[in-house]
């Protein structure tokens, strides 16, 4: 028997479908379209084993979606542009495009081993000036439509690197990079007006009934939309410059305007500036709040900071009364008005405020078991149900009536209206720097921003950039920068923003269409192949890349170059590969151990880690995401030698559900390895098949066993549970044991069973299922073959086996057939041998059968 080798079964046939061209889609194949596609990934240089998982899962989908009979689109691309490549280009003296593409083809060699049934002939990067060129002329689209503008805006500046900086680049304050204090700085930006479609956005997640409901969940807290009021608060006194109607509020909670204690306003808001410029001491308040984190995350988690302006303004409802003025560093300038009445007895961030600066808290809002003159609020405010009191006119309403009636008495007096309100704002698309896509607009002294002509597309990076200053080199070019105005011929200069990477995800699933078109989306390739079936990525995209998605393909549809609103039809987010970290301590700071430098051994019943090289004892940490910051990573290309790729896809979807973490095991790999070989055992071992009939009755429990299976697999793989359908082929192969290929009387039974399992497992391990498929010597390629399908005669079990209780103890099971009457079946439970022993001296009373379950026998 020929013990299985995968380095050289593998690289056979992945050379056998790369020469008949095998995963080649045409956009006029006849065939019912599925369109599968993983989250492209970014040109890093290595590929790791969540790269393994991810594409693994997508895999597995389109190569059984193929054999069912589909014309299935999987491609892949490049996520190409970004900062990465021009910090390498600053560190290690590379151009960012040399870098990039070496990287890319490194991924692909990677990607290429691990047989993927891809159509490489759709492949592109979206720093290809094929693909940014057309990106850029639908930008131009969107831009004579009005949905991209420009503004002036507030951003977070790096003042070494001089470029503006994400919230989630400032880390303390500081740039993630160079570690300067970030400033922040009002430059004009770039946005795109996704607010215009947030309504749809939102009332639309209703019909992604395949998505899951934690990523519909986020996306609509992330857009959040509320109802409330927006009125305006008269000062008390003069009011400052500017704010002679009042300041303006927003609130979702206008029920507890009586238990107001104090004004709210953000760091940045208007009237802040405008006292922060008169005044030192609300300078560098304000100074303080903008070096903390910029995030909203970090802002929710930060200690509440105040400062009492010294300004009061009028209750509305209350004659005589007045509120403090605070700036408070928890208020966000970007979220309704940048301004707030604070309720602390009925809002968390409110109370702590309140609590630290010693403000009152007055409870307005009576739970159902509390008395009104004993109920009070401690560390925790009270955010549920109740009834309205300490309230004036809305004592005695709910909540909700309470809101309707303090809005129409606001509205009544003019001071303000019932509001929708949204968190999400409009999508700033402006980078200073160079590795993106430009915007193909010029400036002109005379015309101002002029789009750029068509033949003037694509407007491509110039490729002779120094990164030897800070900032953004484009800026620097002594030829790129300077132009013609397209509209009067004068002096002009391009833009030197270039775009956010979200851009150019937001729309490559249509490219993926017809990649080589002359327009930017071939309609009709995209009109057969969109929506996306099924779409595979890291939670850690739930948001921003699958809105930006959303949003931009609203927005070509209404430029009518989609037909769908709706890119993915199906989402699945699948977990982490995570691994033990190893280190030792060097200093403050733990200095990181690749896996493979360690030897684990037991002492004492204890998990030692030491280093090969000199025995050193190492540190054992937590397990997490495999990272190349911590060295946690395990080199695919290491597993594949050793094991081959098939153990590591099968040990990646085996080990856990596949939207869970899994966690690496080298025993895991082993046991998947294991299988492999097993399952070719069984391959190698069968001769040909008699010509008649099977003369064991037992065939017919194997050909049940088959027929089982592949109902099971085909649900697992239906219901994204990949691991339970490799656990049942995991089973399988061990009845299949019981039949040896020496069984003759079971021979057509045996084939039969074979040639169902070498179809089940290709698409988890393809390049197995081809050697077993030839093995027995089957017409073609496995990957050609047909999914079997499983008889439902056959997956109906003829007996089923029946616990047996008396008084509620078990006291035997029956063997009966399963379609059996209930009368049949309570004569033979009363008249087992095991059952009637239990019953002397007793009377039945009742015998309760539920059907395929179980028989209750009550007696006394």
């Amino acid at each position: 028997m020929a013990r299985y080798n995968p380095k050289d079964v593998e690289p056979k046939w992945r050379d056998a479908w790369a020469r008949k061209d095998v995963f080649r889609v045409a956009n006029d194949d006849p065939r019912p379209k599925y369109y599968v596609l993983e989250m492209f990934p970014y040109p890093s240089g290595r590929i790791h084993m969540g790269h393994v998982r991810n594409y693994a899962m997508g895999d597995v989908v389109a190569r059984y979606r193929r054999a069912q009979g589909h014309a299935v689109l999987h491609p892949m691309g490049w996520d190409a542009f970004g900062m990465p490549a021009e910090n390498a280009a600053m560190e290690r003296g590379v151009h960012p495009k040399g870098w990039t593409y070496d990287n890319i083809a490194a991924m692909r060699d990677q990607l290429k081993l691990l047989g993927l049934s891809i159509d490489w002939s759709r492949e592109f990067a979206t720093c290809d000036p094929e693909y940014y060129g057309q990106q850029q002329a639908w930008f131009l689209k969107l831009l004579e439509r009005g949905l991209v503008y420009r503004k002036e805006a507030t951003v977070n500046w790096d003042p070494v690197d001089m470029t503006v900086l994400a919230n989630e680049q400032v880390i303390d304050g500081r740039g993630w990079r160079s570690g300067a204090v970030v400033e922040k700085k009002k430059l004009t930006q770039w946005f795109m007006r996704i607010t215009d479609y947030a309504d749809d956005l939102i009332d639309s997640l209703a019909t992604l009934d395949r998505w899951p409901d934690k990523v519909r969940t986020m996306q609509e807290n992330w857009i959040g939309r509320s109802t409330g009021l927006q009125f305006f608060f008269d000062f008390d006194g003069v009011a400052p410059k500017g704010f002679d109607k009042g300041l303006e509020v927003y609130t979702t909670r206008p029920d507890t305007l009586f238990g107001a204690s104090f004004v709210g306003v953000a760091p940045d808001h208007p009237l802040a500036e405008q006292l922060a410029a008169a005044d030192p001491k609300v300078a560098a308040f304000v100074a303080e709040c903008r070096r903390g984190g910029t995030s909203e995350a970090d802002i929710e988690g930060a200690e509440k900071l105040g400062y009492d302006t010294g300004l009061r303004v009028k209750h509305p409802f209350v004659e005589g009364e007045t509120l403090p003025v605070w700036i408070a560093n928890f208020i966000l300038m970007d979220y309704g008005t940048g301004a707030i009445f604070a309720c602390p007895a009925h809002d968390q961030r409110d109370l702590d405020f309140a609590r630290k600066y010693g403000l009152p808290v007055k409870p307005v809002v009576l739970p159902a078991d509390a008395h009104p003159a004993t109920f009070m609020v401690g560390s925790e405010a009270y955010v549920g149900p109740g009834k309205i009191f300490n309230s004036g006119f809305l004592d005695g309403m709910t909540v909700e009536q309470a809101k309707a009636e303090a809005v129409a008495k606001i509205e009544a007096a003019g001071k303000g209206e019932g509001a929708t309100v949204y968190r999400l704002r409009d999508w700033g698309v402006s980078r200073q720097r160079y590795w993106g896509c430009p915007i193909p607009v010029v400036h002109c002294k005379a015309c101002g921003v002029v789009p750029a002509s068509a033949d003037q597309l694509p407007v491509i990076l110039p490729d002779d950039v120094s990164f030897e200053q800070p900032g953004n080199p484009l800026l620097r070019h002594p030829t790129w920068r300077f132009t013609t105005c397209p509209s009067c011929g004068g002096e002009a200069e391009r833009e030197t923003d270039t775009l956010d990477t979200f851009m150019d995800s937001s729309w490559y699933f249509a490219r993926f269409a017809n990649p080589d078109a002359a327009e930017p989306i071939d309609k009709a390739a995209a009109d057969k192949w969109l929506p996306v079936d099924q779409y595979i990525g890291g939670i850690e995209h739930a948001v921003l890349h699958l809105l930006y998605a959303r949003f931009i393909t609203r927005a070509l549809k209404d430029e009518g170059m989609l037909s769908v609103k709706e890119p993915f039809a199906g989402l699945f987010t699948q977990g982490m590969v995570t691994h033990e970290t190893y280190f030792r301590q060097a200093g403050d700071r733990p200095e990181w151990v690749e896996p493979a430098a360690i030897d684990l051994i037991a002492e004492g019943g204890t998990r030692i880690a030491k280093l090969k090289t000199t025995g050193e004892t190492i540190s054992i940490g937590d397990v997490e995401k495999m990272s190349k910051s911590k060295k946690n990573v395990v080199a695919p290309e290491d597993i594949f030698e050793t094991y081959g790729v098939d153990a590591a896809r099968l040990f990646v979807m085996s080990d856990s559900p596949p939207e869970r973490d899994v966690q690496w095991s080298t025993g895991g790999v082993e046991g998947a390895g294991r299988f492999v070989g097993r399952v070719w055992a069984e391959f190698d071992s069968q001769g040909a098949a008699p010509a008649g009939p099977d003369t064991d009755p037992r065939g017919e429990e194997l050909r049940r066993a088959a027929h089982k299976t592949i109902k099971a697999v085909t649900e697992s793989i239906e219901g994204f549970r990949f691991n339970s359908g490799i656990a049942r082929l995991y089973e399988f192969l061990n009845v299949l044991k019981a039949f040896p290929a020496t069984d003759t009387g079971v021979a057509q039974a045996r084939a039969e069973a074979l040639s169902i399992l070498a179809r089940l497992i290709a698409p988890f391990t393809p390049h197995l299922a081809e050697e077993c498929w030839t093995r027995l010597g089957e017409d073609g390629m496995a990957v050609d073959a047909p999914w079997p399908k499983a008889d439902p005669a056959l997956v109906v079990d003829s007996e089923v086996v029946l616990p047996v209780q008396v008084n509620g103890k078990r006291r035997g099971e029956l063997r009966v057939p399963a379609d059996a009457d209930e009368a049949t079946v309570r004569e033979k439970a009363l008249a087992d041998p095991n059952v009637s022993v239990h019953l002397e001296g007793l009377s039945v009373r009742k015998v309760i059968v539920v059907p395929g379950r179980i028989i209750n026998i009550v007696a006394g």
